[in-house]
């Protein structure tokens, strides 16, 4: 018996084919050809992630919607920069955390408005870890550490207050999930100077938790 070829319908094929698309072939397409269905899909990937750590960043949910709006808006005007083989995540995040800052520098009254007030589901943490016990850990990655005492009481109180060349690298690799690579290229720097950040990130979180628990 002849098995009958299935196929799926245009729509689906079209799907499944865009979820194969590298971010990067999108943006060119959109570049060299001008296809603005290319851009639309970049914008449906990257929206809520783009729009999340807006929001933590800026502490303010009508910032970061400013910020969202003009770091799309900026990537549509730069796209001609854009060169082949380069990665956009980075890039896009880089343009993003550039937003935020020109918002901050007009907005300084908002930054120190607590990132906890930007969060879905807060959580007081008031059953969560100490701090000083997992930093007490010296064989721990930085990015581990802080993973482990996100929820920490206090934490997110503590991180508004820490100055932005220190928070940054908190929001990207921490809260955002980039690599360490990613992130040091969306600040600029070198990696070994992300790594040593995050490091000290971490020491001025824990004489800042301990101070409060004083």
């Amino acid at each position: 018996m002849n098995a009958a070829r299935l196929e799926l319908p245009d729509a689906e094929q079209d799907r499944q084919s865009a979820s194969r698309t590298t971010d990067e072939s999108l943006l060119l397409d959109y570049v060299q050809n001008g296809n603005r269905a290319s851009f639309e899909q970049l914008v449906h990937r990257f929206e809520r992630e783009i729009f999340n750590y807006l929001r933590r960043y800026l502490g303010d949910e009508h910032l970061a919607e400013d910020a969202f709006q003009g770091s799309f808006l900026l990537l549509h005007r730069k796209c001609h920069q854009f060169e082949p083989g380069r990665k956009l995540r980075p890039w896009l995040y880089r343009i993003a955390t550039n937003q935020a800052n020109d918002l901050l520098r007009r907005n300084r009254r908002h930054k120190s408005v607590s990132l906890e007030a930007a969060r879905h589901g807060n959580n007081d943490g008031e059953n969560g870890p100490s701090l000083l016990d997992v930093v007490a850990n010296q064989d721990q990655l930085p990015s581990e550490a802080l993973e482990s005492i996100e929820e920490c009481q206090n934490m997110s109180l503590a991180v508004t207050k820490l100055p932005d060349w220190l928070k940054q690298p908190i929001h990207l690799v921490i809260y955002q999930g980039l690599k360490y690579r990613e992130a040091a290229a969306v600040i600029g720097i070198p990696l070994g100077t992300l790594k040593s950040r995050l490091a000290e990130a971490i020491r001025r979180l824990s004489a800042c938790v301990r101070s409060s628990a004083a």
